[in-house]
């Protein structure tokens, strides 16, 4: 018990207010709203559990971190975009199958396929341009 004690006061000293990445765990693949901001190594209460633990903060310290966190909220919106195109693809792909074969319904049917994938194609593309944007600010 008195090592771990000794040991958590040491890392609390060493490493307490250090700056860190926060953990951005997604969620199908959207990035949290704190994706690409810094952080800071913060001490959770000891009264709340046995031991202290440590995590990663993210930290606003600067007018340039909204422009962040707008940049994180683009990019969810794009990758729901992303996933209503492919909603799109597979709907005109059951309208094709359903079409039996007549010229209207198949040329529409293709038509809904054909934009679908534009705009699959452009959402991707904004997204990643968002990320590299993002990035180098960060």
């Amino acid at each position: 018990m008195i090592p771990s004690l000794f040991t958590s006061i040491a890392h609390f000293a060493t490493s307490a207010g250090a700056a860190c990445t926060p953990s951005s765990g997604d969620f199908l693949g959207f990035p949290k709203w704190w994706a690409y901001l810094s952080g800071q190594e913060v001490a959770t209460d000891p009264a709340a559990g046995s031991s202290t633990s440590y995590y990663c903060a993210p930290q606003i310290t600067k007018l340039s971190d909204i422009w962040l966190i707008v940049a994180a909220g683009i990019e969810v919106m794009l990758r729901v975009a992303a996933l209503v195109a492919i909603a799109y693809v597979l709907i005109g792909g059951i309208e094709y199958i359903r079409s039996q074969g007549e010229p209207g319904k198949t040329a529409e049917a293709r038509q809904t396929i054909i934009n679908a994938l534009a705009g699959l194609v452009i959402a991707v593309g904004a997204a990643t341009i968002v990320t590299y944007v993002a990035g180098q600010f960060n």
